[in-house]
């Protein structure tokens, strides 16, 4: 079993919490006396960046929260001057006013560093062909993960996004071993290759590195069957760094956290208190040593578990779960919960349909309606009627078990939910509250 970084990431508990200590009274003393914001909330709350004796003291230290970021846009949460950054990048801004995350020479080189171990923990290194289907841009994943492969000896192809049946013909033309992209997006490369008859034969694939998006255990065996690969997670968001928070070994047994560059809690989201360990919460991230952008007890909005058994590849680190959804976007139906991910799970152990489903909710009246339209193969939409309405029945019955809540099912041709080169937009939300 490979390790990039066998020092650090295998350290033992102690001294890994030295070094999280000093660095944390660091990263404090760094925010509070360069960045305005950190210092008017820490004041706000009577704490000090010097009275913090252990790292149990982070916990009276405010949270950090996104519309912070977006009222501090563009430059205010700097704690360097601008001729210290080389590299910025930003948030889409989809859901609001874009965040900014910049980067000084040290940071790039840390980024690429931890994205080597993340790379490497998922079976990647020198003599492997990378193919990147992200987009390149303001977004992080691409360049996070393209230095980091290239420190490990990959070679990188930066396709980017689009044109699929170019990213197809590239995976057989150039002997891609190595697939980099969503796993939704995975999922339709290899629909696509199946249709312009590109067998697995062809193909040099062997990992598949994703994320950007929830995905379940069913959409990993589909995608490692369809691409004869071996599927592994990594985690990371714009606002900490990007890829290399954390990642999957080929145990595939949690993600393992660079914790030495980073504390993570895990909270309730309602009463802001830490929950046990393996129970979900909303991860809370502190920056250990990001010098341009520090964050201190950033809420980032996804739900995971943490776990700090060993783990057989030897990384002594905590790992988390995958995301098991999110703050933002759970569903809320006639009062109960639901996460895409709860649904994908379902839908993907259905024979007959296909991983592409959209989730539609309107209000009829008072009361949210909940349609979920689900692709089926082209030998089942050819099936008499009797057979189609004793599948969209399994499927209800199904759903209504695990969710609590009875939804409507249609069945849909193949290929008639629009395909997306980046997240899948699994959910259209026609409510009017």
């Amino acid at each position: 079993m490979n390790i990039w970084d066998p020092e650090n990431e295998c350290l033992s508990p102690d001294a890994l919490r030295e070094i999280q200590l000093a660095r944390l009274r660091h990263t404090l003393e760094h925010a509070y006396w360069r960045v305005p914001h950190y210092r008017g909330t820490f004041d706000a709350a009577g704490v000090h960046p010097e009275k913090v004796k252990t790292l149990e003291d982070l916990a009276y230290f405010p949270f950090l929260r996104k519309a912070d970021l977006r009222r501090n846009f563009p430059y205010g949460m700097l704690a360097v001057p601008m001729r210290d950054v080389v590299r910025i990048h930003s948030s889409s801004g989809t859901t609001g006013q874009a965040t900014v995350v910049a980067y000084t020479r040290q940071d790039l080189e840390n980024w690429s560093e931890l994205v080597a171990r993340i790379v490497t923990a998922g079976g990647v290194g020198a003599g492997d062909i990378a193919q990147i289907a992200f987009g390149y841009g303001l977004f992080t994943g691409a360049f996070g993960l393209h230095y980091g492969l290239e420190k490990v000896g990959a070679s990188v192809i930066p396709v980017s996004t689009g044109n699929t049946e170019r990213q197809v013909a590239i995976m057989r033309d150039f002997g891609t071993t190595t697939l980099i992209c969503t796993p939704s997006y995975a999922l339709h490369i290899a629909e696509v290759a199946r249709e312009s008859g590109v067998g697995r034969e062809q193909l040099k694939l062997r990992f598949g590195l994703f994320g950007a998006e929830a995905w379940s255990e069913s959409m990993r065996k589909q995608i490692e069957s369809e691409l004869g690969i071996l599927a592994t997670d990594n985690y990371g968001l714009s606002e900490v760094m990007g890829p290399g928070v954390s990642g999957e070994c080929e145990h595939r047994c949690g993600l393992h956290l660079n914790e030495d560059h980073f504390l993570v809690e895990v909270i309730d989201p309602e009463t802001e208190m830490p929950v046990l360990e393996g129970e979900t919460g909303e991860l809370v991230i502190t920056s250990l040593t990001k010098e341009a952008l520090p964050v201190v007890r950033y809420r980032t909005g996804d739900l995971a578990s943490i776990v700090r058994e060993p783990c057989l590849c030897g990384r002594t680190s905590a790992r988390m779960s995958r995301v098991k959804g999110r703050t933002d976007d759970m569903l809320i139906v006639r009062g109960v919960n639901v996460f895409p991910s709860q649904i994908e799970d379902i839908l993907l152990e259905v024979e007959g349909t296909t991983p592409q489903y959209q989730i539609v909710l309107d209000r009829k009246g008072a009361l949210d309606e909940m349609e979920i339209r689900v692709e089926v193969t082209e030998e089942i939409m050819t099936d008499e009627e009797p057979r189609l309405r004793a599948l969209e029945s399994t499927i209800r019955k199904r759903l209504q078990a695990a969710l609590q809540v009875s939804p409507i099912v249609r069945l849909v041709e193949p290929r008639s939910i629009e395909r997306s080169m980046g997240k899948a937009q699994r959910v259209v939300d026609k409510r009017v509250i």
